[in-house]
């Protein structure tokens, strides 16, 4: 039997690589996101520059399945067909390989130095980007000092009787190697994080390669099904990208397989050492895959889409309405639980409202005339729960209300009106604008794309935000939402300026969109405004507010 403590140590290795894997990727996300958006989206005009673009983007998240899932997205508006967004996760498969690569070099003793970095940007600044590029060295660092653990957690192995027997069993029966890795890499989510421990296990000599090039292909096929485990929930075209994917991934994994036991792998000819040539395999592998399966794209499109037929008939709507209010019909002689009640409906509204913002940006860019429809269907589920709400808490206000209690029942009210104004501003301008942009074939400069995804970012996170503070009261969250407003008045005001120094430039696409792009802008600095208001009562009532801010 193992001890306990190396299982231990094994298991906190394990887990501390795969947070800094993701570490990695939501810094990267946070800090760059909309220009990692805006390359997968400029690259759309054929499969070979998607597979770059998707390489590129793998190579900088870490992750070839955050790249698949924004390709969904992608396709979802409109903005990407399928069959480019199969070439991009291919692409993403390709740049997932070279992060294992890079990876695997030795590069320990940088540790110290990336931490002493990485620690000082993140905790020592305030700007959101060096905050987030600290939390990327950070992870790098943590990359590297986790895949040094594994290693010394599994220095006792070498000696163990088990590992003789277990190695001896699946150098017999590749196809379980197979299959037991791509489960690992389906479970940890993360088909970087699987191959970099099989090397540090190849590395160490508890892995021969015998067992460790199966095990390497199950971890391609695995790393494949997470897409479609993670995009299960999405349109129908959407999931057709990783299904498309794995077919492609999982044939020439199989392929592969049965290759290696006919013919012997030429690889001495990857490497010197066990890691390397394992690492150089994977790598091989991936590249191959691209190059033979790019000119198969569309006929892989049109077999996605026998896979997954779309329906004769749809649902309406993004069925996200609650199958019951939270209103608590019974609880209307006593204010306190029915105002609780009151509140928990007003943040499902106010989720609703969000999820009918998050998409806006991707409506503007892909113009896609249905799924702009479905998302406008949405204010009428909006527009049902403010009334709803508005009359019930009219109701217990008839009743014996203390003065807080009537005050909260106001707040409440209010709050439901401006999410409900929200969502007429989304509805009736921008959605509108969306298929203004489609119908007149406009394209937005790269700069004010740029600038009016920063917004919409910026408006996104501020609607969370303002949620948070709905339930919670607190007052540091209500003033940090407050200080929202001005930041975004500046980045609104910049973006104007920018936007009119295009046009005095004589910028065509800036003179084209000029009125969608000032409207827009406008649109979203209107949203967050009224976001805010959910914290003027908390602080007013605690005294951090005050009554004008004429001087």
């Amino acid at each position: 039997m193992l001890p306990v403590a190396f299982l231990i140590h094994l298991a906190g290795a394990v887990m501390l690589l795969l947070w800094a894997v993701r570490m990695v990727r939501t810094g990267v996300e946070r800090a760059h996101g909309t220009r990692l958006k805006s390359a997968l989206r400029g690259a759309r005009g054929g499969t070979v520059q998607m597979a770059l673009a998707g390489m590129v983007l793998a190579v900088v998240l870490q992750s070839s399945t955050a790249v698949g899932i924004l390709a969904a997205g992608f396709v979802t508006s409109g903005i990407l067909t399928v069959g480019t967004g199969i070439a991009a996760l291919l692409g993403a498969d390709l740049g997932s390989a070279l992060v294992v690569k890079i990876l695997s070099f030795d590069l320990s003793g940088l540790v110290p130095l990336l931490l002493l970095v990485g620690a000082t940007m993140f905790l020592k600044f305030e700007g959101r980007g060096v905050k987030q590029s600290g939390r990327i060295i950070l992870g790098i660092a943590f990359i590297l000092m986790s895949l040094q653990m594994v290693g010394q957690a599994t220095e006792p192995l070498r000696d163990s009787a088990l590992l003789p027997g277990l190695i001896g069993y699946l150098r017999g029966d590749p196809l379980t190697a197979f299959l037991v890795a791509a489960v690992i890499a389906w479970v940890v989510h993360s088909s970087v994080a699987t191959v970099l421990l099989f090397v540090t296990f190849a590395s160490g000599g508890m892995l021969p390669l015998e067992v460790a090039l199966p095990m390497v292909l199950g971890a391609n096929l695995g790393g494949g099904i997470i897409a479609v485990w993670l995009t299960r929930g999405m349109e129908i075209e959407a999931r057709r990208i990783p299904i498309g994917n794995l077919i492609f991934r999982g044939v020439a994994a199989l392929l592969m397989l049965m290759l290696l036991q006919v013919v012997e792998a030429p690889v001495q000819h990857l490497g010197a050492t066990a890691s390397v040539q394992l690492v150089n395999f994977h790598l091989v592998f991936n590249l191959v895959l691209v190059v033979l399966a790019l000119p198969f794209v569309r006929p892989m499109e049109r077999l996605a889409a026998l896979i997954l037929p779309i329906p004769v008939v749809e649902a309406r709507g993004e069925d996200i309405e609650p199958i019951a209010s939270m209103l608590d019909r019974a609880s209307v002689k006593n204010p306190t639980v029915a105002l609780a009640s009151a509140k928990r409906e007003l943040l499902r509204m106010g989720e609703t409202v969000a999820a009918m913002y998050q998409p806006v940006m991707e409506l503007l860019d892909g113009g896609n005339l249905a799924k702009i429809a479905r998302v406008r269907a949405m204010d009428d589920q909006i527009n049902r729960k403010h009334s709803e709400i508005k009359l019930f808490i009219a109701e217990v206000n008839r009743g014996e209300l203390t003065e807080r209690e009537a005050k909260l029942g106001t707040d409440l009210t209010d709050f439901s009106i401006n999410l409900d104004y929200i969502a007429d501003i989304i509805s009736k301008s921008l959605l509108t604008l969306a298929e203004t942009r489609a119908s007149k074939s406009l394209r937005f400069s790269p700069e004010g794309w740029i600038e009016m995804c920063d917004l919409h970012g910026r408006v996104a996170a501020n609607m969370q935000l303002a949620l948070n503070v709905l339930i919670s009261g607190d007052v540091e969250s209500a003033r940090q939402l407050v200080k929202e407003k001005e930041a975004m008045r500046k980045m609104e005001r910049a973006s104007h300026d920018r936007h009119l120094e295009r046009l005095r430039n004589a910028h065509s696409a800036s003179i084209d969109t000029s009125d969608i792009h000032l409207e827009t802008v406008r649109a979203f600095k209107e949203i967050n405004s009224l976001l805010v208001t959910v914290a003027y009562p908390i602080l007013t009532e605690s005294g951090h507010l005050l009554e004008s801010r004429l001087a």
